[in-house]
């Protein structure tokens, strides 16, 4: 069978919508084109039905209460509102909040925000394998902790912590847990009651939805968790979220939800051989060559690798019929390597090196294929032009489109 190209495998960045999620959604433009915040007729009736239905696909998908699912714009806005959220309405119980050194930005970024309103703010590290030591955790926690906030998966290694142990421990010490479960949730089963979590970011263009919608979980019981709202208004979602709700939007999210719910077991399955067979693949062609995080803790459709004495820009040029994300990330006019292969002891060089697989449902066996001898020969043909004695810095690179 021909394989058509370009071939997308960047699925960590974000996916295609699922054509039944899109079929789910097109009613809500035309013909239920309704306010789900207008009470006194039909039209709004539907819209908020089809809200009301969507909360409860998402809630069963984490195994929480509907009522504990806010709807936002996104994930990077979930992590705001988690974050300064929190840190604004318990001020009085403390200023200290933890997280760790691989998070997403959205994650960093609010709390550098947070240091600077005088907020503490402790990072922790990663080990080589990409996880925090909960040893380290424990001992971070001070009276002043009122928020611990890890990511579930990471969106450049894939990497899963230790989710369920954390939860335990934030539960112990009386502080609130948020997870940033945007590449988690729909890929691997996530549990809001079995790991203690107390507030949970979703983003609904990861799983095979549409981009501009999100939703955060917050505990209603055991705690509590409340929130001091960033966007004021009309006192949408309880108060949490002003704001005309994306209706259609939101029915795709629901909908995305509850396909990952069905179909979940059988897809991550698929997508895990589909993964080590890239792997073999490439490592059966290719000396010199390294997986970057652990692979026994590790999201089941993701594969970050560096080739030595190959930088990741001029491979990405090699194989552009293929669309997979270099591992180089810019920052402002500096050229930075990916602070989080930084943070597992990976060295520049290497880290300019790096390239990210990420599959998804619509991957075949056949593109595995492709990818996996396209990489091989474009690597071989590199390594014999420009033999690269460490000393090369990094081109220009489009790093990780996550947010």
């Amino acid at each position: 069978m021909a394989v058509k190209l370009p071939i997308y495998m960047d699925n960590q960045a974000t996916t295609p919508v699922d054509p039944r999620v899109l079929e789910a959604m097109l009613p809500y433009f035309m013909d239920k084109f309704g306010n789900a915040a207008s009470r006194n007729h039909e039209f709004g009736w539907r819209a908020e039905e089809a809200v009301e239905n969507a909360r409860g696909q998402i809630a069963r998908l984490i195994n929480a209460m509907p009522k504990e699912i806010v709807f936002t714009s996104g994930a990077t806005e979930s992590d705001n509102l988690a974050i300064k959220g929190v840190a604004e309405r318990y001020r009085e119980k403390g200023n200290h909040v933890i997280t760790q050194v691989t998070e997403h930005k959205a994650v960093l970024d609010s709390c550098k925000r947070l240091e600077n309103q005088g907020y503490q703010v402790t990072y922790l590290p990663v080990d080589k394998e990409g996880r925090i030591s909960l040893d380290d955790l424990r001992r971070a926690i001070i009276p002043e902790t009122i928020l611990i906030s890890t990511m579930y998966a990471n969106n450049e290694i894939g990497v899963v912590q230790s989710i369920g142990e954390i939860g335990k421990i934030a539960k112990q010490s009386g502080v609130l847990f948020h997870v940033d479960a945007v590449q988690a949730v729909g890929k691997i089963p996530v549990d809001v009651q079995a790991d203690d979590i107390d507030l949970l970011s979703i983003s609904a263009h990861k799983i095979y939805g549409p981009k501009g919608v999100g939703a955060l979980y917050v505990r209603r019981k055991n705690p509590g968790v409340q929130l001091r709202s960033l966007i004021d208004g009309g006192g949408h979602e309880r108060g949490l979220r002003s704001g005309t709700l994306n209706v259609p939007g939101i029915v795709g999210l629901g909908h995305a939800c509850e396909l990952c719910r069905r179909e979940m077991p059988a897809e991550s399955e698929r997508l895990r051989v589909l993964r080590d067979k890239l792997r073999e693949a490439i490592e059966g062609r290719l000396e010199d060559t390294s997986i970057n995080g652990s692979m026994v803790h590790r999201l089941p459709n993701n594969l970050n690798m560096s080739f030595s004495y190959v930088e990741g820009e001029a491979l990405l040029m090699g194989i552009n019929d293929i669309a997979i994300s270099s591992g180089s990330a810019c920052t402002s006019a500096a050229l930075e390597p990916s602070h989080v292969l930084r943070a597992l002891g990976v060295s520049e060089d290497l880290a300019h090196s790096s390239i990210r697989f990420g599959l998804g449902r619509f991957n075949t066996e056949e593109e595995v294929e492709y990818v996996a001898s396209r990489v091989a020969d474009t690597v071989e043909r590199l390594r014999e032009l420009q033999p690269l004695d460490g000393s090369t810095t990094a081109a220009r690179s489009p790093g990780f489109p996550d947010s």
